[in-house]
């Protein structure tokens, strides 16, 4: 099972890279919400950042926002002048882990008494409550303008697969948390170092309320997400590895006796009391499949309580509102089969193909052809969870343009702001690599604009001018390259910009993937993808990661900006067409967005034919044609509209107008609004016509 589990992505390489992943999006997250002005913190919890998953679990992305200015209040002398302050109540009749937060004036250590916010409520006694759903409705009605919220519990998400929880954070010291660590003394575990870290990591409030109480709208449920994640990175390897195949088992068997009402925070719950209650000395590898049978174990005597305690908090049954006692005895009888039978039903899981990894473990050479196992699957992950992170970082940066293109302040100010921000951020190894990988696209940008402003006024770009974009070329395989290169070519310097687009062409090799912030297309996320990624070599290590993001040009940028591309920056005919624009597409379509390769392609055009070279010009121009009109390289064509309005304007300017309207026609097909194909056709139609 073990083998099985390091040739379905869960060995300690893929383990560890998750967890590096998910720190550094913390980061990034943390970044993004600085500049928005947000004083929030963030937090990746779950599956994904403990790298507790595989490719079948299918995991979403847990993350939990904070909030900064509000001052959490266990008693009256916690109060803070000028913040928000919620006072924690908590009496007989309010739920184990549940809480109703009082509404505290911010200037007076006084409650406040008027129904003064659309979140407030009255309780019976008179006190002013923070609503925990109202807050939910709140935040989706705010968002209203992303589309529509899907809710899940505390969550409410904007973004498919991720649940995305708003929290308020207790920093005071909790009865029920140091409850916890004193009945945990003396245990070889938790080990004492995290029962001390624990005392003093913050625990958070999230809008979630008991089932059964009278004021589950307004109750807010005690989270240790923080202590939780501490627990869960001091397991070992085998324990992450019984945990893995705990959640397997949920989901292919007791998914088909219970549905979902089995969470993998029950899964993780049984892990804990599992690990608490078993010598160290038996979490070895070659005692996994004992040890799920002792997991198993646990798990039925909690059925046959009918009750699963919380770990951390006492009195929390984790049973109510998720497993009916119809449901436990029904799972209760399926354990006991499963243990009977010695665990055999474990062969019939299809996640991950474990069931045929265990069939063929002693003749691992006989696999399904084409399956991605071992190293190259592990590989593979690590390149896809690459991939997802700069994908994330991309379109943060194009968030936070978009937010500043409305600011009073200088575009010079705002990336002097930028940079700032980033600089504030260099505080560990993960903060530094966030903030160091974002200050490398800011410096990019602003030696582009201001290479535009040199050019706007007729200066000539020198070598200084030029130089200066050295620090951010090793950003991807071509974008930074392209933009020089475009740059050089808008200032008449055709011979340069023919040597660095030489250098693109001989970087930019096949395997290299196209990273859109504001796009994705069908399968860009499937495994099979990066897996052809892999460089042929034994060890299938990278020279430079095989990575091109598309090229971006603000408007900022446009005397270092191609002709063509301008009108891709008023791409609407009409207002009305703006309106049509989604959330997302609002914060790029002001602004001129191509795929890479086509790129590389039509400046090779446009360069070759300022130098006169008709035969490379034209072979240019055939390389374009070629690669947009391949299907199989859809997969990296995330602007396909804008990439057939490169290649129409080159037959515009080989004067074949019939073939130029055919692509710009081909253009609208993709998509008839917003689109600067609609101003290309009226201007050919022009030319037609006479």
């Amino acid at each position: 099972m073990s083998e099985a589990l390091d040739d379905s992505g869960a060995g300690k390489e893929a383990v560890l890279e998750r967890r590096r992943t998910y720190f550094l999006r913390e980061q990034i997250e943390k970044i993004a919400l600085q500049l928005g002005g947000n004083d929030r913190e963030c937090f990746h919890f779950g599956s994904q950042s403990e790298g507790t998953t595989t490719p079948g679990l299918q995991s979403d992305i847990d993350l939990l926002s904070s909030d900064n200015t509000c001052n959490i209040m266990t008693v009256w002398d916690d109060w803070k002048i000028g913040m928000r302050n919620l006072l924690m109540l908590h009496d007989d009749t309010t739920p184990p882990q549940q809480y109703l937060l009082q509404v505290i004036q911010d200037y007076t250590p006084e409650p406040v008494t008027s129904l003064t916010h659309d979140t407030f409520v009255r309780k019976d006694s008179g006190q002013v409550l923070l609503s925990a759903e109202r807050c939910k409705q709140e935040i989706a009605y705010k968002g209203r303008d992303r589309g529509e919220a899907t809710t899940n519990g505390p969550s409410v998400s904007f973004i498919p697969n991720w649940d995305v929880v708003y929290a308020y954070h207790v920093r005071k010291p909790l009865h029920e948390i140091q409850h916890w660590i004193d009945r945990c003394r003396g245990r070889h575990w938790p080990p004492v170092q995290l029962l001390e870290a624990a005392r003093v990591a913050p625990c958070f409030l999230v809008p979630a309320g008991h089932t059964d109480s009278d004021y589950k709208r307004e109750e807010w449920r005690l989270s240790p997400n923080l202590i939780e994640r501490m627990l869960m990175f001091s397991f070992n390897m085998t324990q992450i590895k019984c945990y893995i195949v705990f959640k397997l088992i949920k989901k292919a068997l007791f998914a088909k006796i219970v549905g979902d009402s089995i969470t993998s925070f029950h899964c993780k719950t049984i892990m804990f009391y599992t690990i608490e209650r078993t010598p160290p000395s038996l979490w070895f590898e070659h005692n996994l499949m004992f040890l799920i049978w002792l997991c198993l174990h646990v798990l039925r005597r909690w059925l046959q309580l009918g009750r699963l305690p919380h770990y951390i908090i006492e009195g929390v049954n984790l049973f109510d509102g998720k497993l009916s006692k119809f449901l436990q005895k029904r799972l209760l009888v399926y354990i006991d089969s499963l243990i009977r039978n010695n665990l055999q039903d474990v062969f019939c899981i299809g996640i991950d193909n474990i069931e045929c990894r265990l069939h063929t473990c002693s003749m691992r050479h006989i696999v399904q052809a084409g399956e991605l196992r071992g190293v190259r699957l592990r590989k593979s992950i690590i390149l896809l969870l690459k991939f997802e992170s700069l994908k994330r970082l991309i379109a943060m940066l194009m968030w936070f343009q978009h937010e500043q293109s409305s600011s009073h302040k200088t575009f010079e100010q705002q990336l002097k702001y930028l940079k700032r921000t980033f600089f504030e951020n260099l505080t560990n190894v993960i903060s530094k690599t966030a903030a160091l990988e974002c200050i490398k696209h800011v410096y990019a940008l602003q030696i582009s604009v201001q290479s535009s402003y040199y050019l706007r006024l007729r200066n000539i770009l020198d070598r200084e001018n030029t130089s200066l974009f050295q620090y951010s070329l090793n950003s991807d395989v071509a974008s930074s390259r392209l933009k020089l290169a475009s740059m050089l070519y808008c200032s008449g310097n055709f011979q340069a910009a023919v040597r660095v687009l030489k250098d693109v062409k001989r970087v930019y090799h096949s395997k290299v993937k196209t990273v859109c912030g504001c796009r994705g297309t069908q399968g860009d996320r499937d495994l099979k993808v990066f897996a052809d990624m892999l460089p042929s070599n034994s060890d299938n290590r990278f020279s430079e990661l095989p990575f091109a993001f598309c090229v971006r040009f603000l408007r900022q940028e446009s005397y270092c900006t191609p002709f063509i591309l301008l009108f891709e920056m008023n791409r609407n005919i009409t207002e009305e067409e703006v309106a049509l624009r989604a959330y997302v597409d609002k914060q790029w379509m002001s602004s001129a967005e191509v795929d890479a390769r086509p790129f590389l392609y039509y400046l090779q055009y446009l360069t070759y034919g300022g130098l006169g070279e008709r035969d490379k010009q034209l072979h240019a121009l055939r390389m374009l044609r070629s690669y947009i009109c391949d299907g199989i390289n859809i997969i990296n064509l995330s602007h396909m509209e804008t990439d057939l309005n490169l290649l129409g304007h080159c037959y515009e300017m080989e004067g074949d107008y019939e073939i130029a309207l055919h692509y710009y026609e081909g253009s609208l097909r993709q998509c008839d609004t917003n689109n600067a194909a609609n101003w290309h056709v009226r201007r050919v139609l022009r030319l037609i016509t006479g």
